[in-house]
């Protein structure tokens, strides 16, 4: 295995146990290291400013800082680190408020550890992991829009270009694969990308994609 192949990953729980089971179930998983681990929101932050990881397995609830204000901060800083909330609660106004505010997948304690492998290994390659979860979450939040949506204003509009782009993008679609299909550079693809988010102040491509479903401008 060489070093480019290997994935760091980083565990943020206020439970050592949990913690420890996390590293045992992970340990001879090919391609993963663990790098750190962390205690609660103010060591996560700490830690992230000394070692950088690919990706982080977050819970919410954590002293000091939660997981809810920890993402926020994250998403600021470190834009490219996979964020997956790894913890007990399973509501679905939580998943999709986490999935908006920049998680690349939602998985609960009780998740089978080879599901947590295969989800940091979508995130490293797709950069999201979409289960049931996360799927009903989502089409909840559609319906809910839907009912409510007299009181939103009309959708902001996007160019034909920008419209193909967001719906290659929910096609799980990357950098690379997007910029052949409609044969632009991959940074004047990524230039698209971040103008269309700042239009709708989306934080995240999920949350692109979301307000894209959400107004038909994607099947």
């Amino acid at each position: 295995m060489t070093a480019e192949l290997v994935i760091k990953v980083s565990i943020a729980d206020d439970h050592k146990i949990f913690r420890d089971g996390i590293k045992m179930a992970l340990k001879n998983k090919e391609y993963l290291r663990i790098l750190w681990e962390a205690e609660d929101g103010k060591d996560l932050v700490h830690k992230m400013q000394i070692k950088r990881p690919d990706v982080l397995l977050m819970d919410i609830r954590m002293p000091e800082v939660d997981g809810i204000n920890a993402i926020g901060l994250l998403r600021k800083e470190y834009e490219e680190v996979k964020i997956i909330v790894l913890t007990m609660y399973d509501d679905q106004e939580m998943i999709s408020k986490m999935m908006e505010m920049g998680a690349n997948a939602y998985l609960t304690k009780t998740t089978d550890p080879d599901e947590i492998y295969q989800a940091i290994l979508t995130c490293m390659n797709d950069d999201f992991y979409f289960n049931d979860l996360v799927n009903k979450a989502v089409l909840s939040k559609l319906q809910t829009k839907r009912q409510v949506r007299q009181f939103y204003p009309s959708p902001i509009k996007f160019s034909e270009k920008e419209i193909r782009i967001l719906k290659l993008l929910a096609e799980d679609k990357t950098t690379d694969e997007i910029s052949k299909e409609v044969f632009l550079s991959t940074r004047t693809i990524e230039t698209i990308r971040q103008n269309m988010k700042t239009k709708i102040g989306a934080k995240t491509i999920a949350g692109l994609i979301m307000y894209a479903m959400r107004n038909k401008l994607i099947d």
